[in-house]
This record gives C-alpha cells, structure tokens and sequence, in this order.
C-alpha cells in the first residue's frame, strides 16, 4: 500500500508539474507547447531591442545585455559541437562601446558566421550585422545610419567633441573593413540631411543596403540557414569551392 500510495502522489506531482509548465508557456510565449531542442550544429544568437551597455536601462525597456552575449560568444568559440553562428537582428541600437565590443568579438570568431537583419537594425546594429562573415537584410527590415550621439547633459568643451570623433571613426571604419561599402559613402549616408525628421542621417531599407553594399544579400531565414551550412562545409574542405 505505501508503494502504491507513492506512486499515486508521484504521478500527481508530475500531472501539476506539466499544467504549471503548460501554464507558464501560455503566460510569457503565447502557446501550450514549446517545441523540443534537438541537437544542433548551429548556435542561435538574438540581439533585439536595445543594446545596454555600462548604464542599467529601465526596467520597461527590451534589452540585450553585452554581459549576458559576450560569454555565450566565448562558449561557442570553444563548443567542439557548434560549428557555425547564426547572428538574428531587431535592435534599435544603443551603447557604442558595448556594440562595438560585440560586433569585434563575433569578428574574432574562428567558426563561419551568418547574420540577418530582421525588422531593423539600427544605429551601433549595423557594425554588428557586417562583423559577420555573410549578411542577410529581410524586404521590408531597415537600418538607420547617423551620426554618433549624447544623451543627457554634455559638457561643451573640446574633448567632448573630440571623443565623440574618435568614437565615430571607430565605427566607420569597422564598416567599411567588413563590407563593400567606402568611407565617403558611409559618411555621407551618416550626416546627411532631410532623410530623417529632425535629425541627420539615412534610413535604408532592406534591398537599399545591398545596393550599396553594406549588406552582402536579401533574404530571409531559409537562406541565411542554408549560407550558414555552406560556409560550415567549405571550412571542412579547407575553403575549397564545394562539389
């Protein structure tokens, strides 16, 4: 009888334990069931909302902390498992210091790499969709290119503005070493006027940023995928053209 009665409790521990789970899947992702992992050669990496760097973003904000990403890049670095990255983007920007931090590691990265733009992927976004080693843009996903910027107080002395120069000379020429685009062309889709309300800068949408070469191809998921693989395999073959 004891037996019994354990097993009863046992398998009534586990029918809660499912409803909690069903319940908690309904709760933050909309559906009852989540799909099981399977094993995978491809690591998924998301960057979305905005990019907290050294100041604590509010609470209401969606944001990627570069504290939580730069360790999950060491670990795929080291995986023996993970052969390739797969880089997914919907950020409005944020903290350059900690993008440019990003976008250098998974530049540093010895296994192929593959980032999407999907939605947008803005301001300190576009160092680190090009860091990778192919990029894709969705049709109707877009990037805004300007100048760096302050938020808060600025004291108007000439460092300040110096700094700022330096930093934004950082950027540009990280862009222009990972992808087609030139530094003139960058710097003038950067500062120039009319294109954004208030503001000075560029907004390009999906096919625009291949055009001028800041993107490498339009696409969607499936193809991002399927480059990722290519790549994967042409490193096997030690970067000889596939059969």
């Amino acid at each position: 009888m004891p037996r019994k009665r354990t097993l009863i409790t046992n398998e009534f521990t586990q029918e809660q334990n499912t409803k909690q789970l069903v319940n908690e899947n309904i709760k933050e992702l909309g559906v009852s069931q989540v799909p099981e992992e399977t094993t995978s050669n491809i690591h998924c990496l998301t960057i979305v909302g905005q990019i907290e760097g050294h100041l604590i973003l509010p609470p209401q904000n969606k944001t990627t902390k570069y504290e939580h990403i730069i360790p999950q890049l060491v670990a795929v670095e080291q995986s023996s498992q993970i052969e390739g990255l797969l880089i997914i983007l919907n950020t409005v920007g944020g903290d350059v210091e900690a993008g440019l931090a990003i976008a250098e590691i998974i530049d540093g990265l010895s296994k192929p790499t593959v980032s999407i733009v999907l939605g947008g992927g803005h301001s300190i976004g576009v160092p680190i969709a090009v860091a990778a080693d192919y990029s894709f843009i969705t049709h109707t996903a877009t990037m805004t290119i300007h100048p760096i910027r302050l938020t808060g107080l600025v004291i108007g002395v000439p460092q300040t503005y110096e700094y700022l120069d330096k930093m934004q000379d950082r950027v540009v020429q990280f862009v222009e070493k990972h992808s087609k685009i030139s530094q003139k062309d960058f710097r003038e889709l950067m500062f120039r006027t009319g294109d954004l309300a208030r503001d000075i800068g560029t907004v390009l949408v999906g096919k625009d940023a291949v055009n001028i070469g800041l993107i490498d191809e339009l696409g969607s998921l499936s193809q991002a995928v399927n480059k990722l693989k290519e790549l994967i395999k042409l490193k096997k073959t030690g970067g000889r053209p596939l059969q």
